[in-house]
């Protein structure tokens, strides 16, 4: 048994995880934290594009310095809560602490935080040569991805995705020499200034090849003009292979990041718990999406819907004979209906909600194929 004192310090740790790192969507205070630290995100970022400003600067450079040093302290707080709680992240508690900690500093989020910090500590040691660095203070922006679910999906899109990326930019890489030797040999002679060597014809390949098309290389002979729509065509192939293979990994991240999801939820469900996962995927693949905006009476009392509901996001009333319930994230209602009994409570939506319903016609079919769930379920839901 741990000591008072080191049982308190773990609770905190834990707690201080679940705030800053470990997601916790129903606690209002973690999201009050986390819409603070955003908001200071683009606040901090705003300050340094505005500061680059002379007459800004001149007149709001206070300004601009207070919201930096609030930032910089903020930001600095958050990161060592971070470093701290950083042994509660799942796969590295087989680590010792410090052992845990390293590895979490090495981690891509981290070191964008550090990276934003450093500059506010460096400012005081560096030249005036090395101001420039200050612009580091913009990678603060990218402390957007830990809120956006959306953004954390595209960076592992990305990363997902990085050996095919990779090889889209060796094959342009490999376009760009093709293009540009091929125009030296046609366009070399007519226009030396332009196309008078490879590298100052790969200039004219890069803008042609990314479809920007400046104009300050152009071909004048008829041979030159054939490789020259040969290459722009190959450019909107190139631009459109990883666009492809971004928007197809994309895809398949939410995808499966929401049967994760969906799975946590439907697995904890009365009715399905302690089936396998056969079963539970099979069960999930039968399941319908349907939204309600707040205020939708999705059930009334004493309709035979022959749907279960389960609660994805929002909030449902459940009003019944003199009582009142209401029903949250992964909780269930309507299961009754699925044996064919009619609804004894009217369901209304409290808030926009999303929703997992299950047919009892779809229930039925599985209960048929499936011994265990039929089983599991009893007679009443045959």
């Amino acid at each position: 048994m741990l000591p008072g004192s080191l049982l308190k310090l773990a609770r905190a740790r834990r707690r201080t995880y679940a705030i800053l790192d470990g997601g916790a969507t129903g606690d209002r205070f973690s999201q009050i934290v986390h819409l603070t630290l955003v908001a200071l995100v683009l606040v901090s970022v705003a300050a340094v594009i505005l500061e680059s400003v002379p007459s800004l600067d001149q007149r709001f450079g206070t300004l601009f310095n207070l919201i930096e040093v609030i930032a910089a302290v903020i930001f600095t707080l958050e990161y060592g809560l971070r470093l701290w709680a950083s042994v509660e992240h799942a796969p590295l508690r087989g680590l010792t602490p410090w052992a845990a900690r390293w590895r979490y500093a090495r981690s891509p989020a981290m070191m964008v935080d550090l990276l934003a910090l450093l500059p506010f500590f460096l400012i005081f040691m560096l030249p005036d040569d090395f101001r420039v660095l200050l612009v580091l203070r913009l990678l603060r922006f990218f402390k957007l991805a830990r809120y956006s679910p959306g953004m954390r999906s595209l960076m592992d899109a990305v990363v997902q995705e990085r050996r095919a990326l990779l090889a889209c930019l060796v094959i342009l890489g490999g376009l760009v020499v093709m293009s540009a030797t091929i125009m030296f040999k046609v366009e070399g002679l007519a226009q030396p200034d332009r196309f008078g060597t490879i590298p100052d014809a790969m200039w004219w390949a890069i803008i042609t090849l990314t479809t920007v098309g400046y104009g300050d290389s152009v071909p004048i002979t008829p041979l030159g003009k054939v490789v020259a729509g040969i290459t722009a065509l190959g450019g909107l192939v190139m631009l459109a292979l990883p666009v492809g293979i971004i928007a197809t990994s994309f895809s398949e991240v939410i995808r499966r990041r929401e049967f994760v999801v969906t799975w946590s939820m439907v697995s904890r469900v009365p009715l399905f718990q302690e089936l396998g996962p056969e079963t539970i995927g099979e069960i999930i693949r039968v399941m319908r999406s349907q939204m309600a905006a707040a205020g939708d009476v999705i059930v009334r009392r004493g309709d035979k819907t022959d749907r279960m509901f389960v609660v994805e996001t929002g909030e449902v009333e459940l009003l019944g004979a003199g009582d009142r319930v209401v029903k949250g994230q992964g909780e269930t209602f309507g299961e009754a209906t699925l044996g064919g009994q009619s609804s004894t409570e009217t369901a209304r939506a409290l808030t926009q909600v999303r929703l997992l319903a299950l047919d009892a016609a779809d229930f039925n079919a599985l209960c048929e194929s499936d011994a265990r769930l039929r089983d599991r379920m009893g007679a009443s839901y045959k």
